[in-house]
């Protein structure tokens, strides 16, 4: 991320919108379970608001200077994980929900996001959510991504694209500046 973007996720201002706007609207019908996994918490905003939703809280992060920040400052509270989206070190059928919040347009590739969803499928129990949220691309989107990996994911092609990696009972609803998404694994 470059310096702007940097200092917007890290401030006071991005954790409160992100615990007291964003997650509500983006998990307003959502169901989590005990066990969940955050795919690209960066500096733990959404880690925090996470924290009062679920019983054990696992977070990937792909950047290593990130791991440590959150495995300091969350400790015992969130099992950090360095590691990929695309290529989760974990088990098969793990988790009841895996949940990604303003981090997919930072996947490098189309292939790679399909990937990471391809992955969000094969950790989650049957009948297991996937859930999360984007921003939508805009000029003023791209320019605080100037210098940075940044390939939105356009909101009417996510439906699709969920169920070609195995997802059923898909939905992407489309809010001011965002989107949101929900999708299931198949109950056995």
């Amino acid at each position: 991320m470059n310096l702007v973007h940097r200092r917007l996720c890290s401030s006071d201002r991005w954790a409160r919108a992100v615990r007291d706007q964003l997650l509500p609207w983006a998990l307003e019908d959502a169901r989590l379970g005990p066990d969940t996994l955050e795919i690209g918490p960066g500096y733990g905003a959404t880690t925090s608001a996470l924290l009062r939703r679920t019983e054990r809280l696992t977070a990937v992060e792909s950047d290593p200077s990130y791991t440590v920040r959150l495995r300091l400052l969350f400790g015992d509270r969130v099992d950090v994980v360095h590691g990929d989206g695309a290529d989760l070190p974990l088990d098969d059928g793990r988790f009841d929900s895996v949940v990604c919040f303003t981090m997919l347009h930072h996947v490098p590739s189309v292939a790679a996001q399909d990937r990471l969803f391809a992955e969000a499928h094969r950790v989650l129990r049957p009948g297991g959510l996937f859930t999360g949220c984007d921003a939508l691309s805009s000029w003023g989107f791209r320019a605080i991504h100037l210098g940075d990996t940044c390939v939105p994911v356009p909101p009417e092609t996510l439906e699709a694209r969920l169920r070609m990696a195995g997802f059923e009972k898909c939905s992407v609803t489309v809010g001011e500046g965002s989107f949101r998404f929900a999708a299931h694994r198949a109950a056995a």
